[in-house]
Parts: structure tokens; C-alpha cells; sequence
């Protein structure tokens, strides 16, 4: 067991509540902390006075973004910290059958969570991922109110008795929201091709027929570039790409399927991109194809040339390689 100590942190906006275990020693008695600098430094005094930063594994729920700035603090000063999906603790809570939630009780819930299961630790990535997420999140915003504004242009011109004043006004609403649209786009661009660590994956990723400045951006703020990711069928499984059987005895004979999980932005963004890829990659047009003739939905088709896609994007990554068009030939031909 490589830690001595545990310590689980339930993240609030304005707020933090602490616990801390050991292997012999249950969780104790919760206390509360503010999100401010100094009181950082004066928790990781108390933790290092505990046990050495090293031999200390710290967990939080990665909730909003109120766990950020505590974390990279305690990662500053040594600690072993780790960054989990909320639903790992919140089943580990069911498995309890723990009923009861309050700040003390998750923090004493996270300190044994990181006792059991010592999760992986947390790296800081470079500060382009977060001017990337920001953007995304701003993105996928601005499409929202464009598609109801859209709807409502849509309503108001198909209304016999419509107010021409509010049709003109949506009209430039909607012309201001392009504007956005476009100088977002502008931007992300300018990121992506920026001076930064993931700069030479964005380029092999960008290298890719398929592949275009948004989903770039999606792959590598989803996978750190796929330092989360191990092996392709670990980036399927993380997009939500990779089929489940739904087999059970005689009761329960359900097809497979994909999409109950996984990172929902990211499959989005890899179906949108399969559409194009189908049509233009010639290493997954065939595979379109093939799958059409074998008389299977578009859809599905499109969601296996998603699957590959985000399969191909994973290998150019790791090893630091462009697109190559003529690779199938190239293999056959050694």
C-alpha cells in the first residue's frame, strides 16, 4: 500500500469540508475549510503534519469547477491528489447503503473511497485546456440559442398576424449570434494552433480526413489528449462508442447498443465528424460502405466509423504520427 494516509475532501462553492484515515483508523470528524489561498496553505501544514505529502492520498469529486484551484494548491505542495467522477462515490455509497448526505458525510465517504479503491492520481493539465473547455461550453450555449431563436423566426413567419418589428428583431438576433459563432470559431482555431504541450497532437489530429477544428478541440479536452486513455478501446469506452449486450437469462434478450454512457460531448462531436469522414477518409469509406451493402442502418454505420475514427485519432496521437492515406497499401506492400 504505497499511502499512509487518506483524505477526503467534499468541494462546495464558497467551502471545503476535509477528513482524513488511515489503514487502521476509520475516518474522522469532519472539519470545514473556506476556498481561499491561505486557507490552502494552512490545510496542507495540517495534512503534512499528519504524514509526509508523498504518503498522503487526497480525493474530490471533480464538481463543477470550485475543485480546481484546491487541487492544483495540494498538488503544488507534494500530495498525491485524485479527481473522480462523482457517480464512482455515489455508488460506492449505494454499495453501503448509505442513505444519508451532508457535507461530513461525504468528505468521511471520500476519505474511505480513497482508502478501498486509491484511485489514480490527478495531473494538472496546461492551461490551453481550460481556455478550450470555456470556449466548447460557450459554443454548444450560443447553438442552443440559435436553434430556439430559429424556431421562433420559423413560428413568427409562418403567423398571419406576426409582429413585423419582432421578425426583424430575431432576424438580427440571429445574425448576432453567427457573428459570435464565427469569431468563437476564429478563436478556438487560434488555440489550437497556439504554443502549447498539446500542440503537436492537435496538429496530427487536424492531419486526419474527418477531423476538424471542433472536434479537435473535443478530443483533446475530453482525453488530455489522450493521456487518460491507455489503449484505443479505453478512448472508445470513454466516448461512450464501445456496444453493450443486453443478455440476462431468458427475461432480458436486448440488442446491443452505445450511448447510456461515456462522454456525451465528445460521442456528439465524433458523429458529426463520421459523417464527413464517411464520405472523404479513404481508410473509413470503405468501412461506410462495406457496412451499408451488409445491409446495416446508417446510423449504425456511422457510428462505426465513429468508433474508428476516434480508434485512428488515438494511434496518430501516441505515436506522434500524421495521416497517411496510403497506410493499408504501404502494410501490405512489407
Amino acid at each position: 500500500m504505497p499511502y499512509t494516509h487518506f483524505v477526503g475532501i467534499d468541494i462546495a462553492a464558497t467551502s471545503a469540508t476535509v477528513s482524513w484515515r488511515t489503514a487502521e483508523q476509520p475516518a474522522l470528524l469532519p472539519w470545514q475549510i473556506a476556498q481561499q489561498p491561505a486557507a490552502y496553505a494552512r490545510l496542507a501544514q495540517q495534512l503534512s503534519a499528519l504524514a509526509a505529502p508523498a504518503d498522503t492520498l487526497v480525493v474530490m469529486e471533480a464538481t463543477s469547477t470550485d475543485w480546481m484551484a484546491l487541487a492544483l494548491a495540494l498538488h503544488q505542495h507534494g500530495f498525491a491528489v485524485s479527481v473522480v467522477n462523482p457517480s464512482q462515490p455515489y455508488h460506492f455509497a449505494r454499495l453501503r447503503l448509505q442513505r444519508t448526505k451532508t457535507d461530513a458525510v461525504d468528505a468521511r465517504l471520500l476519505a474511505d473511497f480513497a482508502y478501498h479503491f486509491q484511485p489514480a492520481c490527478w495531473t494538472p493539465p496546461p492551461p490551453v485546456l481550460e481556455q478550450l473547455r470555456q470556449s466548447l461550453a460557450l459554443r454548444d450555449d450560443l447553438l442552443g440559442i440559435r436553434t430556439q431563436q430559429r424556431n421562433r423566426l420559423h413560428a413568427l413567419q409562418h403567423n398571419p398576424q406576426a409582429d413585423l418589428f419582432l421578425v426583424t428583431l430575431v432576424q438580427q438576433q440571429l445574425a448576432q449570434l453567427q457573428y459570435q459563432l464565427d469569431e468563437l470559431t476564429a478563436h478556438l482555431t487560434a488555440l489550437l494552433h497556439g504554443d502549447h504541450p498539446w500542440a503537436e497532437a492537435i496538429h496530427h489530429l487536424l492531419s486526419i480526413p474527418g477531423i476538424g477544428v471542433i472536434s479537435a478541440a473535443w478530443i483533446v479536452v475530453a482525453t488530455h489528449a489522450f493521456a487518460r486513455c491507455a489503449t484505443p478501446e479505453q478512448a472508445v469506452a470513454f466516448a461512450g462508442l464501445a456496444p453493450h449486450a443486453r443478455d440476462s437469462g431468458t427475461s432480458v434478450r436486448g440488442q446491443r447498443s452505445v450511448g447510456h454512457s461515456g462522454h456525451k460531448a465528445l460521442r456528439d462531436c465524433l458523429y458529426m465528424a463520421a459523417g464527413v469522414a464517411a464520405r472523404f477518409n479513404p481508410l473509413l469509406r470503405p468501412l461506410y460502405e462495406r457496412l451499408l451493402a451488409r445491409g446495416k442502418a446508417k446510423k449504425v454505420a456511422r457510428i462505426a466509423v465513429a468508433r474508428k475514427l476516434l480508434q485512428l485519432a488515438w494511434a496518430l496521437v501516441v505515436k506522434q504520427q500524421d495521416f497517411d492515406p496510403h497506410y493499408a497499401q504501404s502494410r501490405l506492400a512489407a
